[in-house]
Order: C-alpha cells, then structure tokens, then sequence
C-alpha cells in the first residue's frame, strides 16, 4: 500500500482511521450536557412557541375557518394561516404539500398554528379555533387504493429477459402476495425548529435536519426570498433514520414565517402524539408475485408488482420505490424478471424515508419467496438461497456488474461458521423433536446493498477545513450528526489527512453559510461523500505545507511524511518538525491555511425512465444466523442468539460500525417482527386515525428484544478502491440482517406442522401473527400439504 496520499482509499502510516475510539460527543451524551435544537430556548429571549390545530377527519374539505377566539387566551400573539405566507403555500419540492391545506387528506392534517408565550398559551389558543368540514371519501389501506385505481408519481419496471416465458418453460412455478408493514421512526428528539430574524430580515433556523440544505429551499420559497437570506444549522439530532430527510422542511417554514411576521424567534417542536399523528413512517407495501425455478432448483424467472402507500403526497416515494425496484433481487440471480412499481395514494400521512429506503421492502419479496418455496421444492431454505448467489461476472436486473461477487459466498461461510450453525441445525432438531409446545428456529440469509443515492446528483458533498496559526483544526462538513458517530469518523479522516492526532480537530456544526448545496445525510453515504470532500480539503492544505517543510528538509515536496504531529522526509535523516511549527512558519510565508474541499462520487451512470445503468458506488455485503424459540401457546418468541458477518470495506471506525451494525439489526427486528402501525378502517367518524399514538401503543424493541448472544464480525482484507480510506458505507445494510429473525421464526412455526408444511408469515411477524401462523400449521394434515408446483395466493 501506498505510503504517502496517492489514491482515495491508501492510508498512510499511523493513521486514525481504523481506531476504535468512542463517540465524539459520547461524554456530552451521557452527561446531559448535549444541545439539541429544542435546548436552545432557555437561550434565546422572547421566544414563542407553536401548536398545529389537527383536523379530525382523514379527508375533508376545509369550508370555515374562524380564529378571532384564539386571541381571547392571554398570551396568544398569532395565529398563522394560509393568508399569511408571503411566497409559496407549499412544504415540498414536489408542489403537492400545501403548507396551510384547503383540503384535510390525513387525519390529524395541521389547518393552522397558533403561537403564543408560552406552549400552554398556544395549546388553549388552539383549542378555541374553529373550523367547519365538509366529509369526503377516505382511502385508509393499501388494498384500498389499489381497488379506486388511487396512485401517484411515476409507474416505473425493472426488466431482463422475457419473465414470461420464462415462467411457462420453469420446472416448478409458484405464486402469492406479501403484505409489508410501515413501521413509526420513533426517533428519541421529536421533530424541532427554532426560527431568528435579525435586522436585516436574515433568517436563521436552527433545524432537526438530516437535509439542511433542503430546509433552507423550503423555508426560502414559503417566504419567497433567496436561498442566501436563509441559513440553516444543525447542531445534531436525536436520532433520524430518515424521518428527517424530508419531514423537518415545512415545520420550520411555520417557524420562519412566524419568526418574520412577529419579529420574535420561534420555536416549533412536536410532542410524541403529534410527531406519530402528523409525519410519515417507512412505506407499507404490498406486493404480488411469481416465481419460477429450474430442475436445479435455481431461480430462472421472476414477475412482480410492487404497490407502496405513499400517503397523501408524494414526498420521496417515488426513490423510495426505485430502490424497492433494484432491490428485489437481493443476493440472487434472476435471469429473467420483471417487476413493475407503482405508489398508491391514500389518506394517510405522507410516508417517507427510512432506513434502508425502500430496500428493505423490496429484498423481503425475494425472501419470503424463497423461505415459503423451499419446503415444496424439498431443498432446505439456507441451501436454497446458498445455491441462487450471484457469482462474478453476473449483472443486476437493471444492468449494474455485481462486483465482488464472491464476497457474498464467503461472507456466507464465515457466518455460518462462526455460527456453528451445521451443529446448531441439528441441536434445533433435537430440541424441536423433544418439545410439542415449544419449538426452535434457525435461519441464515444474506445482503447485498446499493451504496449511493439514486438520484445522482445529490453524490456529491463539500467541506471547509481551517488550521490556524496555532496548528489547530477545525473543520466543517454537508453531513450531519443524528447519533450515528459520522463527525467522529470526520475528526479520523482529517487527522489521518493532515497527520495530527485527533484532539488537535474540532469539528463545527453543520451549516448552510458554511457548505452550501449539502446532499442529505442519508443513503448511508454520509462518510463516503463528505470524508471525500474534507480529504480533499485537507489535501489542498498537506501539499502546500509540504512545499513549505521540503524547503527546510531539503527534499521533494513529494518526500516530505505527516504522521502523529511531526513531518519528516524521506532521506532527511532525523530532521523532524513539529506540526505547530510547520503551520506558523507557513502563516508567516504567506500560505494559505484553509480550503474547501469537494468530492463527488465517480462512475455513476443512471436512466430513471429505463431503470437501467450503474446507479451505486458498490455494494455492502453481509449474512446473519439467527435462532428464536417460540412458544406455541401465546406465539411469543425468544431471540436466542445472533450472529452477524459483516462488510464495511476497511474501517474508518470500528467501534462505530459495531453500534451501527447491532442498532440496525435491531431495528429491523422491530421492523418485522414488534411494530405494528393500526388506523381505524371502520367507516364511523373516526375513520383514517392512527390508533397506535404512543410507546402503549406502539412497541418498538426494548432491551429484552436484544438477542441473548449477539456476536458481530466486520468482514476482513475488504479494502474498497475508491472510496475514503477503502471504507464502505455501514448506516442501512446491517438493517436487512434482520431477515434472519422472521425466516428463523418460519422455520420454528414449520416445526409445529406436518414434513414440508409451507409457512405464511405476516409482516411484521408480531406475536400474534405467530401464533396464528402456528395454529395453521397444527390444524394442517399432510394431504392437505401445497401442490409441489404452487404455493401461496
């Protein structure tokens, strides 16, 4: 490997990339001590505060609206309607958000807000607004939609071959539907804005925000100003996965606007209820599907139609649904397939991103194929998918080479032998034939994961590294922080690249008027694309000190080394100089001390109208073993162990990445198997509301849901060629680890029924999904066992 900084992924000698060292602000965490967006007020004098008035009808027109009420309550200063926005009455870039509605399309859609002195004086203000509706017809579910024709956005297909003939011509054919849950972000900080206007009318939100640049869009046309008299900060969130890619842009619009109109900062931040009642969740599908295999029982042909619930605006569906589209495949291929996408419009909250951005929606369909077809093709579900990999030289659906290929089977044989899981196996048959009402599981299923946003533009990202006189760093970046440990693994980069030890780096919050034209944070290319881009910068800085160190070393400016806050060079014997003493020798000859960094992602090529060409940097790779035990009598299960192999490239963080990879495992076990979002389907007054409105209602994983043994290996000599530090992405893939746990909860429910009994598992596999799975498997005879050539539907 390179020892000087020659191409992106080399590393040089001592680097800090690659420690294991605990969260930058880990302490501040702990201690309280943190700032969030809503922790500033007790900082900002004379701030008011928001409450939205909510609309009790999932879909109705706005006929009357009376607020002179409101101004009774002592301390209400405003009540903000549509009257009152200056530029654009929308809180998308789409146009089909409108900020103050005219027509409810979700239950609990906000018609106003009040602001008042207090949160209290606004929330009585609120409640004395009146507001006259006239009904009109709701759709609630998916299938709802799918019967009225409801859609929205772009139809979209993936394709190869002829699915069709290769379907009649397939030795065994199978059939059947998927319904997959959405799933509530419940991200700890709730969503938040806080709005200043200075004399001159600039605006300055401070904003929960994976997407500051976004924000600033909005607010700027709800306004109808330029985006330079808008600057947006976030200092971190508590917690994102996508919930504040999109979502955050309208609430602090209300902010700004009221900030403008009152000369007064204003805050807006949602309670638990109103967060869950007004923003999005992850995107319900509904899928139906055929599949064919060969003699050899391999995949020969695939047709689909995948159906999201976009809600009542289109939000990020339409991407959303693109990656469900060019994730269908997962780790297999398919020869011939075709897979057509569409977002079905209903009255329900615009759903939105979240982790994994519709690729997790898209890879179950293939898994739930195979684990409910193994059975009748009398293969064992782990040697079905084994045999069904990629291998190198093979392309995707939509045309991108699958490179690195081998990597998934031997990713795959790590795990399982880490796992033990041949012993295991047997051990589960065992136990199984021992035990009438309690049966154990054991599943292994793998990744493969698109790194880079669909969208190819947003692939790129800046940065701004300062080092003062002193030899100090600070630096900033477009990405930001929501817990996942990105500025930690920003401070590694830029002390590796300017080789100084990472206390001398301050990373500042992230900016707008700092880094201008940020991507969003999401992704997960947050480290690739702005570790890139604050790289650069740091390059820009390291070349123009070496000129200046090579002149009193008396060598090549290309021999001149930085490591641990010394420069040397090569031949120079043992002439060292001090990094402090570089730098101030530096100011004093005049070189410039700070730049702008900039990187874009190279070899990205894509058609959305075709859904062809290379539209990811690479793929992560990963495979998870998993073993749950389940009670036949109540369907509640037990997560007995875990075992997760897997591939971040080399990297940057290790400590990082392990929390990375066990949050996101685990939050995909919620995803599939805890969190069960219910509205009212009924057609009384209460039609379209959220019934699940808070953690009583809601369950997402808690401790007891941990596996009781969780072992996580990072996959290893993985270096990524192009990509900082030969790192690879490490935010959404663990996510999809978690299909282990609902095929291990297949396996268990099969072991209550007949040899070769084919599970259907509802999505997510809750308890009670559980148990009537197992009840069907009891009641079942062995006649009455699925034809080998049909399952399903």
């Amino acid at each position: 490997m390179s020892k000087g900084y020659g191409p992106l992924a080399d590393r040089p000698d001592k680097p800090a990339v690659g420690l294991e060292v605990s969260h930058e602000s880990a302490d501040l965490h702990v201690t309280g001590a943190a700032l969030y967006t809503n922790d500033l007020i007790g900082r900002t004098l004379g701030t008011l505060h928001a409450w939205p008035v909510q609309a009790p009808h999932a879909h109705a027109r706005l006929t009357g609206l009376r607020v002179a009420a409101a101004y009774d309550v002592p301390g209400v200063v405003r009540v903000l309607t549509a009257d009152d926005v200056p530029g654009l009455n929308d809180a998308g870039e789409k146009h089909d958000e409108p900020l103050f509605p005219s027509e409810v399309m979700y239950h609990g859609h906000a018609i106003c807000w009040v602001l008042g002195e207090t949160l209290e004086a606004a929330r009585l203000g609120a409640a004395r607004i009146e507001a006259d509706y006239e009904p009109l017809p709701a759709l609630i579910t998916t299938r709802d939609a799918i019967r009225a024709g409801s859609y929205q956005g772009e139809h979209r297909t993936v394709s190869r071959g002829d699915a069709a003939a290769a379907l009649d011509t397939a030795a065994y054919r199978f059939s059947g539907e998927l319904e997959i849950g959405g799933q509530e972000h419940f991200y700890l900080e709730t969503q938040a804005a806080l709005a200043i206007v200075d004399e001159n009318g600039q605006i300055f939100v401070q904003s929960s925000t994976q997407h500051p640049t976004e924000t600033q869009d909005i607010v700027a046309h709800v306004l109808g100003v330029p985006a330079h008299q808008v600057t947006v900060q976030c200092l971190r969130m508590g917690g994102g996965f996508g919930g504040k890619e999109f979502q955050p842009h309208g609430l602090a619009a209300i902010a700004a606007l009221g900030a403008t109109l009152t000369g007064h900062p204003v805050s807006l931040r949602l309670n638990r209820t109103q967060d869950i009642t007004m923003t999005g969740k992850r995107h319900p599908f509904f899928a139906t599907w055929e599949a064919g295999f060969d003699a050899g029982k391999r995949l020969c042909a695939l047709r689909a139609t995948l159906t999201s619930n976009g809600g009542w605006s289109l939000d990020l569906s339409e991407p959303v649904l693109a990656r469900a589209l060019c994730h269908i495949d997962n780790a297999y291929w398919i020869p011939d397939i075709e897979v057509h996408g569409r977002v079905a419009k209903t009255n329900r909250q615009s759903n939105t991103a979240f982790r994994g951005f519709g690729g997790p929606q898209g890879m179950i369909v293939i898994e739930d194929i195979l684990g409910r077809c193994a059975p009748a093709l009398g293969v064992e579900p782990h040697e079905l998918r084994r045999r069904n990999f990629y291998r190198p030289g093979q392309a995707t659906p939509y045309g991108q080479p699958v490179r690195h290929a081998e990597r998934l089977a031997a990713i795959w044989s790590l795990c399982a032998e880490r796992s033990d899981f041949d012993r295991r196996q047997a051990a589960v048959a065992a136990f199984n034939a021992a035990h009438q009402d309690t049966k154990r599981g054991l599943a292994i299923t793998p990744v493969k994961f698109g790194i880079s946003f669909n969208l190819t533009a947003f692939n790129q990202a800046g940065a701004l590294v300062h080092v003062y006189k002193d030899g100090s760093v600070l630096i900033n970046h477009g990405g930001t922080e929501m817990g996942q440990g990105l500025h930690t693994k920003m401070i590694q980069v830029a002390a590796t690249a300017l080789g100084v030890p990472m206390a001398a780096v301050r990373l500042a919050p992230t900016r707008t008027d700092k880094v201008p034209n940020t991507s969003a944070t999401a992704a997960s290319a947050g480290a690739d694309l702005n570790g890139g881009a604050v790289k650069n910068a740091c390059d820009q800085i390291r070349e123009r000190l070496a000129i200046v160190a090579a002149g009193r070393l008396g060598v090549p400016a290309e021999d001149v080394r930085f490591a641990g806050g010394m420069v040397t060079g090569l031949g120079a014997g043992d002439q060292r100089i001090a990094w402090p003493e570089l730098v101030h020798d530096a100011y004093m000859r005049r070189v410039q001390l700070w730049a702008a960094g900039f990187y874009r992602t190279e070899g990205l090529h894509w058609d959305a109208e075709r859904m062809q060409g290379e539209p990811f940097k690479y793929f992560a790779y990963g495979a998870a073993a998993a073993e749950v035990e389940v009670d036949g009598f109540t369907g509640a299960y037990r997560l007995r162990r875990a075992d997760i192999v897997h591939d971040v490239g080399d990297s940057l963080s290790p400590l990082v990445d392990l929390g990375q990879i066990e949050g996101g495992f685990v939050q995909g076990v919620g995803w599939l198997t805890l969190e069960e979002l219910l509205w009212d389907e009924t057609d009384g007054p209460n039609r379209g509301r959220l019934n699940t409105q808070a953690a009583s209602t809601y369950k997402i994983p808690s401790f007891s849901e941990m596996p009781e043994e969780f072992n996580v290996h990072l996959f290893e000599r993985a270096t990524e060629s192009g990509v900082v530090y030969g790192s690879k992405a490490v935010g959404e893939p663990p996510l999809m680890e978690a299909f282990s746990v609902r095929e291990a909860l297949r396996q268990a429910v099969g072991a209550f029924g007949p040899a070769g009994w084919s599970v259907t598992l509802a999505t997510p596999a809750t308890p009670e999904a559980v148990y009537w799975a197992v009840r069907a498997a009891r009641d079942a005879a062995p006649s009455e066992q699925p034809a080998p050539a049909y399952v399903g539907a």
